[in-house]
């Protein structure tokens, strides 16, 4: 057999027996067998490079480390989904579904697994793995196709020329977690919380090399192009071509059969080898989806149901107190460590000092805990039953725990706080909030390190973290600090210098009451710092006021903070430090065209990604519905469309076009009309 033909035979057996073991958990052959069959492929492309192809499976093992993190916008944003946890809130998700669409519609519903594991969105066009990113913020995410590369059940190549956009969960299995956190145990490395923290932590590493030895797995549970009228249909033809899924989601027909399958799965769910939390219920006819819409934040046709929080009981050992950037002082109970829904709890919080009060917490106490939301662990109750004797009420501190200063109860406020400015725990609290991905986006600079930091006088201020590149020396001198590491922390340092937005820095701040949200509606009025800080406090108190969504409490929060001279004097250096934080221009509205004064719905198959329609319309001077309805000037269908858009059209007045019709209207020059 020639080279060329040995060698595509090798591909074909190598990839057969990764889909075996990583895909349908089947092994047909000994690791041995394997093996050998993955070093003669090796030895073939080291005489001859020529046959190296991107579908080879030597492609996935990684290459050389990634410089840094791109970040790619999604074709299609990545929605959450709203949550619930009883039956009545699924009653009542079924109730505005049915009122959401036609009277007398019929309506099913996919069950399927919700899984436990980090988020993914991946692309193939012309048969080729070309992209993988991680959801992001749902709208930008990280690329990250190198990575997903080396995940072994994914197809490098597919049978299907078509541009495809799946979405799915990459997991790690969990008798793969032990053995990985044994690995690291004997290095001397934390070993991983659990699952989903694992993989989203294997997904984002900079070396590919490293995230090749990870056993990621990836489960596809969306195909996000309409290329097929239903949900389930979708699901079946990603499993035809080779593609992982879980294969474990139901078409019901009613909402008792929905019901079923929840609380059957509830009883099956713990032999899998993944993590679940609960069932994803979605609208499986894609026109009725397109009928319902979405909010800003989830789509009106899916919900997630989550099972009942785990509860398990253990012992406390102390109560401490955790000082947050506004001086709030929470107490946390030091528990002996327990598995809770998936990973080891050794704290739970406790709110604040009447909590304690009113569950009447002790140390020494036996108490039930839970994940508040599956995320915070937290105390719900205290067996006192089991309670030593001799044990004592828990007495809140009158001392900060980080800088000693009195603490204070302000009125109306559950929290007692520090009241000290200069606490450097507090410091060390506003630092970290300060860098996490929701602000500043400060790679590299984790609380252990912040702590250093502020011990050794480096940071004072948050503003101080873009004067650190100007202390390399004092740097390289911290307990850990390689030259490698303090390159990338301050490549980082400098990326976020001048490649965050102004509503990401205004929400780094921690001013009180200004949310991401609030922060993001003040960035659009004032695009940058330097032209908030030269409004008078005054001026721009009325300015707020005109501001729809900018509430009393929110201004009085925002001017107070603006007036305080230390905080100011902390905003001005940072601009002098060279932070710039722009507010993008928001897209311009357009108010001519050949589409000006038209409505558009789009749907079907088409010839081209529907978002490309929906850029072509806007640009054009048209409104992009995602629905038919009063008003709606045209309904652009492709192929597969169902009866549901098109007997909206009828009824509502619509005009039904082609894709063709539409882009003979696009090229309409309106001086001719």
């Amino acid at each position: 057999m020639n080279p060329a033909a040995r060698h595509a035979q090798l591909c074909r057996e190598i990839a057969e027996l990764d889909h075996a073991y990583y895909v349908l958990d089947a092994p047909k052959t000994s690791d041995r067998a394997y093996d050998a069959l993955f070093d003669e492929l090796r030895r073939l492309e080291a005489a001859q490079p020529e046959l190296v192809h991107a579908g080879s499976p030597t492609q996935r093992v990684g290459g050389a480390p990634r410089e840094g993190v791109t970040k790619v916008e999604h074709e299609h944003a990545m929605f959450s989904l709203d949550n619930t946890y009883d039956e009545a809130a699924v009653r009542e998700f079924d109730r505005r579904v049915r009122d959401g669409l036609r009277t007398g519609s019929v309506v099913h519903y996919v069950a399927e697994p919700k899984l436990d594991g980090a988020s993914l969105s991946v692309v193939y066009d012309r048969g080729q793995l070309v992209l993988g990113a991680t959801r992001g913020d749902g709208r930008v995410g990280e690329e990250i196709t190198p990575n997903v590369r080396t995940i072994r059940g994914l197809p490098l190549t597919i049978d299907d020329p078509r541009r495809m956009t799946l979405r799915g969960e990459v997991v790690i299995y969990k008798r793969d977690l032990a053995t990985i956190n044994q690995t690291r145990i004997a290095r001397g490395e934390e070993p991983f919380a659990n699952p989903r923290n694992a993989a989203a932590g294997s997904l984002r590493l900079l070396d590919t090399r490293e995230a090749a030895e990870r056993p990621l797995r990836v489960l596809f549970y969306e195909l996000v192009d309409r290329y097929y009228a239903t949900h389930h249909e979708a699901l079946a033809a990603i499993r035809t071509l080779g593609l992982p899924t879980h294969g474990l989601h139901r078409v019901c027909d009613s909402l008792d059969t929905l019901l079923a399958f929840i609380a059957e799965f509830d009883l099956r769910r713990s032999q899998l080898p993944y993590e679940t939390d609960g069932v994803v219920v979605k609208v499986d006819e894609l026109a009725q989806r397109d009928l319902l819409g979405a909010t800003a934040r989830f789509p009106r046709w899916a919900i997630a149901y989550k099972y009942a929080a785990e509860r398990v009981t253990t012992v406390v050992r102390a109560i401490e107190c955790d000082l947050g950037r506004t001086g709030a002082i929470t107490p946390v109970a030091v528990l002996d460590p327990v598995t809770v829904s998936g990973s080891v709890v050794s704290r739970a919080s406790l709110h604040n000092s009447d909590y304690v009060a009113d569950k009447d917490v002790r140390v020494a106490d036996t108490v039930v805990i839970e994940k508040a939301g599956e995320v915070i662990p937290q105390v719900v109750s205290v067996d006192v039953g089991k309670r030593p004797p001799g044990t004592q009420p828990w007495q809140p501190p009158t001392q900060c725990p980080s800088c000693g200063h009195a603490v204070v109860r302000v009125a109306d406020e559950a929290a007692l706080r520090c009241p000290n400015a200069s606490c450097p725990g507090r410091l060390e609290a506003l630092l970290f909030y300060f860098t996490r991905r929701s602000g500043m986006d400060v790679d590299r600079l984790g609380e252990s390190l912040i702590k250093q930091l502020v011990d050794t006088k480096l940071l004072r201020d948050v503003a101080d973290i873009f004067a650190l590149p100007e202390k390399r020396e004092s740097l390289l001198a911290l307990p850990r600090m390689g030259d490698k590491s303090c390159e990338n922390l301050l490549a980082s340092i400098e990326e976020a210098k001048r490649g965050r937005t102004f509503s990401q820095l205004l929400t780094a701040l921690g001013i009180p009451l200004l949310g991401s949200v609030a922060a993001s509606t003040v960035a659009g009025r004032y695009r940058n710092l330097r032209a908030l800080l030269e409004r008078p406090v005054e001026a721009l108190r009325d300015e707020l006021a005109e501001i729809h969504g900018i509430g009393p409490k929110m201004i009085d929060s925002l001017c107070a903070y603006l007036a305080d001279p230390t905080q100011r004097a902390i905003l001005e250096k940072l601009l002098q430090l060279g932070v710039v934080a722009n507010e993008p221009e928001p897209e311009p509205v357009v108010t001519s065209g050949p589409l000006y004064g038209s409505s558009f719905c789009v749907t079907g198959v088409l010839t081209r990604p529907r978002e490309a329609v929906h850029e072509q319309i806007r640009a054009a001077g048209g409104e992009v519905l995602d629905r038919v309805k009063k008003g709606t000037t045209y309904l652009v269908i492709g192929d597969k469309v169902g009866d549901t858009k098109l007997k909206a059209a009828k009824k509502q007045g619509a005009q039904i076009i082609t894709e063709a019709e539409l882009d003979a209207l696009l090229q309409r020059d309106m001086r001719s009309s």
